[in-house]
């Protein structure tokens, strides 16, 4: 009887915790058990790794009888990763390999069935979890993946990754003759961190007119706040939500990290836009699934794939109400837990909201130039798809009105993306130093001691939400767009020429 273990690691969520790969060898009928929890996926790898092994030259124990287990037995497995941890235990088992050099090692990798590697979803967070666990009994282990998925992995530093694009690479490096070199000649990955964002072909110059719509969407990219426009067909919308990416600074190395774990899960991640906002913009026919995330097991949704990113919401009353109303928890929290019966999930969500929709089903409610031709019962259950809640939770509502053809021709160019975007940089860069967040993101305390405002503000602030019959989280949402607005006018104060610009943007729809 002999026995192997060999390190790997599964995807829970965010999370990468450790899997222990026993392979187990003995004499009695010829058999391949595999047990611990695996999908189908995971099962399949018992012939994936017979024919890679055979492919190769390399001795398969026909005449033994395997049993793989995949500890911890509750916890579940899936995908192709444990194709390469399975094979080397086997040749561990069989002294092919030096059982000793392989125990410094984490691996995963999927096989084909000549033995090449191929890719795997979660590198990043595999890296992640193998970077905190370093000052543990961890430290000395370094991560062996397959090419592809370890350029990915190098990105997180203070990790040894080294990559194979063949199983026949790992086993030539770990076989007991051998000396204890790197597995393949990877080249540590190290991302463009001087290019603050990538070059915009679209120009927040090309949108003619719209001066109240493009103030608004230079307070909410200033302050991270969510934003609905409200406006008739052509009026504009997209191609301002569209520019709206180009207000924003890159992100920082720790938020590049954070949204390219998030994407390395879905298998959506590309090196070469290390440092870009996503901007996600989901067609209206998506499931709450699609939105939020699900699945068996749990796969991020749309809203964490936008981690510190834009998740553009076009004809926003024409999602299905379950797919809305799953938006508000993560708007509040900036995550999303998806729970199951047997499992419960976490994943990032701070995402930048951006929704447009038109007034009502026609589209011209409110518009001078064509007449509407809804009932006001249409406008009003058109209006009524999006709930009070949902609307309690965006930050800045704006009508986006039509343009006149005469005024358009004569309009002139207004400012480029980047004259705005210097006013956003320097707007965020206050909020940073001074409370180490953004706006949109103070609670409780931190929005109490960070916020100054002045007594008239605050009783004119009082006296509109007693007007208007405001929700306590609608007061405390003006009071941070107020002070974003503060903030891009330079102000150390709230005053009451801040408040009222911030208590406009509150717009509730009605029928008027």
């Amino acid at each position: 009887m002999t026995l192997a273990i060999v390190h790997s690691r599964s995807l829970d969520g965010l999370r990468a915790p450790e899997v222990t790969v026993e392979v187990h060898l003995a004499n009695g009928l010829p058999a391949f058990t595999l047990v611990g929890l695996a999908d189908t996926e995971v099962k399949e790898a018992r012939e994936r790794v017979r024919a890679a092994m055979s492919s190769n030259g390399l001795e398969f124990p026909l005449n033994k009888r395997i049993t793989v287990n995949l500890a911890p037995a509750d916890l579940p497995k899936e995908s192709g990763r444990f194709d390469l941890p399975i094979a080397l235990g086997i040749l561990a088992a069989m002294g092919q390999v030096d059982a000793e050099k392989l125990a410094r090692y984490e691996c995963a990798g999927e096989l084909s069935l000549g033995g090449e590697l191929r890719a795997v979803r979660g590198a990043l967070p595999m890296a992640l979890a193998l970077r905190r666990a370093s000052d543990g009994p961890h430290a000395a282990r370094a991560l062996i993946l397959p090419s592809a998925s370890a350029h990915e992995a190098a990105l997180v530093e203070g990790v040894s990754i080294y990559g194979a694009t063949h199983l026949m690479d790992v086993v030539n490096h770990l076989r007991p003759a051998s000396s204890v070199t790197d597995v393949s000649d990877l080249a540590r990955v190290t991302p463009d961190r001087q290019q603050v964002r990538p070059i915009l072909c679209e120009d927040l110059r090309d949108v003619k007119g719209q001066t109240a719509a493009k103030r608004a969407l230079e307070i909410a990219a200033a302050g991270g706040h969510s934003m609905l426009m409200v406006g008739p067909p052509g009026s504009g919308k997209s191609m301002l939500a569209h520019r709206f990416a180009g207000l924003l600074p890159a992100l920082t190395d720790d938020e590049s990290l954070e949204s390219a774990a998030v994407l390395s899960l879905a298998g959506q991640f590309d090196a070469q836009k290390w440092g870009e906002r996503r901007f996600a913009a989901p067609h209206h026919t998506a499931s709450p699934v699609a939105l939020a995330g699900g699945g068996s097991p749990p796969r991020p949704g749309e809203i964490s794939l936008a981690h510190h990113g834009v998740l553009f919401l076009d004809e926003l009353p024409e999602f299905p109400r379950a797919a809305l109303e799953a938006l508000r928890e993560p708007l509040e929290t900036g995550q999303i837990c998806i729970s199951r019966a047997a499992r419960r999930h976490e994943f990032p969500a701070r995402f930048q909201l951006l929704a447009a929709m038109n007034p009502c089903p026609c589209g011209h409610f409110g518009n001078p130039l064509k007449a509407c031709r809804c009932t006001p019962d249409q406008v009003a259950r058109y209006q009524g798809r999006l709930s009070g809640p949902l609307l309690d939770r965006i930050d800045v509502q704006v009508d986006v009105p039509v343009v006149p053809s005469e005024v358009l021709a004569q309009a002139p160019d207004g400012e480029s993306s980047a004259v705005v975007a210097r006013r956003v940089v320097a707007a965020r860069a206050l909020q940073r130093e001074r409370q180490g967040q953004l706006n949109a993101a103070l609670q409780g305390q931190a929005l109490e001691s960070c916020v100054a405002v002045s007594p008239s503000a605050k009783q004119f602030l009082q006296g509109a939400c007693s007007r208007l019959g405001w929700s306590g989280r609608a007061y405390y949402r003006v009071l941070k767009l107020a002070r974003t607005i503060a903030d891009l006018a330079g102000a150390p104060a709230i005053e009451v020429t801040h408040m009222a610009e911030a208590i406009q943007y509150r717009r509730v729809l009605q029928i008027h």
